[in-house]
């Protein structure tokens, strides 16, 4: 069985897709954590790390990746979610 494999947008590692979140932005523009990975919409994923979400907060890649603004509340989402 063949393993999906996505590409980390901070450590731009390529990891097995259920090593990572995904993080969507909705045709309605809202950001969400995709936990079905199947949701439509732009996505980007980050590695399930806390100093790796952190660096993307710092750095503002899921904004650039996701091409709009993303809340202090998605980050915080995803630091519980580890």
């Amino acid at each position: 069985m063949n393993v999906i494999v996505r590409m980390s947008i901070v450590s731009r590692k390529i990891l097995a897709r259920n090593e990572m979140f995904r993080i969507v932005k909705t045709k309605d523009k809202q950001i969400i954590i995709d936990d079905t990975y199947k949701v439509q919409g732009r996505g980007a994923y980050l590695e399930k790390d806390k100093d790796i979400i952190l660096l993307a907060k710092k750095k503002n890649s899921l904004a650039r990746a996701l091409k709009c603004e993303v809340k202090e509340d998605t980050y915080l989402e995803l630091l519980k979610r580890l």
